[in-house]
């Protein structure tokens, strides 16, 4: 089986390759192209002659043939909500024109690949109940939950039309994720437990009583693994799933990383509340019920405990100050 994850050289994509790559999709992986803007580095997936990188904006990738021989997708590839809100010409590039030259792509394939499509909780806003189910109107409030909505849709249809087998995916905010800080409103709820363990000051740009959605990474590629192999007569219809989560605070995120860390660790963040980001988070819906997900067996993270912990676990040499 050859897979394509566009977006393979980002931290998700680098998740999900390396699960891959070690066999936890129960088809076997002959090819692994990843596909990004930028290089990939990791050395571990250069190695394995399995894994092919390319480098590139999608549209020319797609042109040159990325696409061929392709039995499966994940597209993981989107310009970030930051991004989106502060440049709508980049938004309207990276995430929904080379999202539709993706799956005009795959219309040239003899044998339709299934597609799983990497989308948000951003595409929930304004008048929300205050539990989302899986059949709750999406009503984006920004650029970024409108364009992931829209994938979703053109995704739909070219599934009905038998051009692919699709499956869009809502997943929460993932996190922790390691490295720099990135131009995600979301952002700083991976930087406010990273930077502070790495002994490094962080700023968080919201009210600690706002309310999120969040999921660690080693759930996050799970769920898409599970939504690629799950037959499509228990994928429950072509509209997108929510993935499950933790609905939790961003203060109860500073106080697992102060029973952790300890206080002095924590009182490295320091609220400085940041007008965008607070209105574009705050918009967010963050208490869900995702009967659907759970019915395949798929789950979320335990505790915000257990989510820092896994990060300490998965990247220990990011980390100077833990419990």
């Amino acid at each position: 089986m050859k897979i394509l994850i566009t977006g393979g050289a980002g931290f998700l994509g680098q998740c999900l390759a390396h699960a891959l790559q070690e066999n936890e999709l129960k088809q076997i992986v002959t090819e692994l192209v990843l596909a990004d803007i930028a290089p990939l580095r990791d050395a571990t997936l250069l190695a394995d002659a399995r894994v092919r990188s390319v480098t590139g904006d999608l549209q020319r990738l797609l042109a040159d043939g990325v696409i061929n021989g392709v039995d499966g997708v994940f597209h993981l590839a989107a310009a970030v909500s930051g991004e989106c809100e502060a440049d709508l010409d980049v938004g309207l590039h990276a995430n929904l024109d080379s999202t539709r030259a993706l799956l005009d792509a795959c219309r040239t394939l003899k044998q339709p690949p299934r597609v799983v499509f990497s989308s948000s909780l951003a595409v929930y806003g304004g008048d929300m109940p205050e539990v989302i189910a899986d059949n709750t109107l999406p009503m984006p409030q920004n650029s970024y939950g409108t364009q992931k909505f829209v994938c979703e849709q053109l995704i739909a249809d070219y599934t009905r039309r038998g051009h692919l087998d699709g499956r869009s995916v809502r997943l929460p905010t993932v996190t922790v994720r390691p490295g720099k800080p990135n131009k995600a409103a979301s952002g700083f709820m991976s930087g406010i437990i990273r930077e502070p363990l790495a002994g490094v000051d962080a700023i968080c740009p919201v009210d600690p009583q706002t309310g999120v959605w969040i999921t660690s990474p080693r759930f996050a590629v799970a769920g898409l693994i599970a939504a690629f192999e799950t037959p499509l007569q228990q994928w429950g219809g072509r509209t997108a799933l929510n993935l499950p989560g933790l609905s939790v605070r961003i203060a109860d995120m500073l106080a697992a990383l102060e029973r952790r860390a300890g206080a002095r660790v924590a009182a490295r963040v320091r609220v400085e509340q940041d007008e965008t980001i607070s209105r574009i988070v705050g918009g967010w819906p963050w208490r869900f019920d995702t009967a659907r997900a759970r019915v395949l067996g798929l789950s979320g993270p335990a505790s915000i405990d257990d989510l820092v912990a896994e990060y300490i676990a998965d990247y220990p040499n990011a980390v100077i100050h833990a419990a």
